[in-house]
């Protein structure tokens, strides 16, 4: 249990043998699920935990609370990972008024049907007073659900950021505060796109509301605390929630059967490399993490994909690569395309519809197609392949 800031507490609790996030995400280090409490004339709870968290987040509660009674218990978000244990806290303190949006006291009553409870409904604007502490409330809607409130106290300068700047790895593994961190921008990006990489807008808009406030610590619902130098932080949401160019380079992402799509991606990715390319960064979609080939895909500005043909369509794992990154709200990138079939090739069609869905993708150099194997007759186009990425 550790204070954050005069009167705040960390309560929250790792989940160190979770594998999947979502049931879909990989996490290697863990999760975090934080939660806060504020110790003051009033006392708020700020959040629960996971459902398989819960012995031991109320042990940690019980410990801060060392005997007092909670007022509040806010509520800024409702997804299961951080409000399963709403009802264990309204049964034993019936007199506790639970704090959140109209719609996320809404989704309450749909978690949990049937539960009786004392509700402060809050809004934009909306202050709740502790005591030296106050919460002033900020709408973050779609940052990830439509329900979302982060909260600023004044006194402590701390922003209660809710899922916004959160990061995958339990704090055990990945340090309590974000400046013991090695790399919090590799698992924080990873975060970002897979989980909030389609509301890019939402996360604009938020954070054109919580710039002027200039928070001295930020306290997410997973990941490390964090304190000094923010503005690191501020300007990697700027970039992402912009869909911005992070890192100048080229990202190959191939998914390949028999090892001949593999051979011609890697081969491009060494012409890129000989031809002056920044950095290359390469990813096979049968194998590699696809969540880390979408936070590729959105931090280079680049990006080639080369895939077989496949039952007269695209080879599974590059579509499901290619559907992420639709659904995820990828756009104003540059993309070329290889594809490969011995027979009848097809894979860039169904690449070319797929991405002409999206918004301000260009296709980029004339598509380069494989008959199976690379052969030196197909050494021309991959060059030709090479210069126009380049020249993009």
């Amino acid at each position: 249990m550790k204070e954050i800031a005069n009167d705040i507490r960390y309560i929250g609790v790792d989940g160190v043998d979770l594998d999947l996030f979502e049931s879909q995400y990989v996490v290697p280090e863990g999760m975090s699920y934080n939660s806060y409490l504020i110790l003051d004339r009033k006392v708020a709870i700020l959040d629960t935990a996971d459902q398989r968290k819960g012995e031991e987040w109320l042990q940690q509660l019980h410990e801060a609370l060392a005997g007092r009674q909670p007022d509040y218990l806010v509520i800024h978000h409702m997804e299961p990972d951080h409000s399963a244990h709403i009802a264990a806290v309204v049964a034993e303190f019936p007199e506790i008024q639970l704090v959140g949006s109209a719609m996320a006291l809404k989704f309450l009553g749909q978690f949990a049907p049937g539960l009786s409870f004392k509700s402060l409904p809050v809004k934009e604007g909306d202050v709740l007073e502790l005591g030296t502490h106050s919460l002033r409330f900020i709408a973050a809607p779609m940052v990830h659900w439509p329900e979302v409130m982060v909260s600023f106290d004044a006194a402590s300068e701390v922003l209660f950021s809710a899922d916004a700047f959160g990061k995958f790895g339990a704090l055990s593994r990945c340090g309590f505060w974000g400046d013991a961190d090695d790399d919090w921008a590799c698992e924080g990006r990873r975060y970002y796109f897979n989980i909030c990489g389609k509301y890019g807008p939402q996360v604009s808009a938020l954070l054109k509301k919580l710039l002027p406030l200039q928070p001295q610590i930020i306290a997410p619902l997973h990941g490390p605390v964090l304190r000094k130098d923010l503005q690191q932080y501020l300007n990697l949401y700027t970039i992402w929630s912009s869909y911005g160019i992070e890192t100048e380079g080229v990202f190959v992402a191939y998914a390949s059967i028999h090892g001949g799509t593999e051979a011609v991606a890697l081969k491009l990715a060494d012409l890129l490399k000989a031809k002056g390319c920044p950095k290359v960064a390469v990813s096979d979609l049968t194998r590699d993490d696809k969540a880390e080939a979408v936070e590729d895909a959105f931090r280079y500005g680049k990006m080639v994909v080369a895939a077989c043909s496949y039952d007269a369509g695209l080879f599974t794992p590059a579509y499901e690569f290619l559907h992420s990154l639709q659904i995820k709200g990828y756009q104003q990138r540059r993309v070329a395309l290889i594809e490969n079939g011995s027979w009848a090739p097809c894979a860039g069609r169904v690449m070319k519809e797929m991405f002409g869905a999206m918004k301000d993708v260009q296709l980029v150099g004339d598509l380069v197609t494989i008959r199976s194997r690379f052969r030196p007759e197909d050494q021309p186009a991959l060059e030709a392949l090479a210069d126009a990425i380049l020249a993009s």
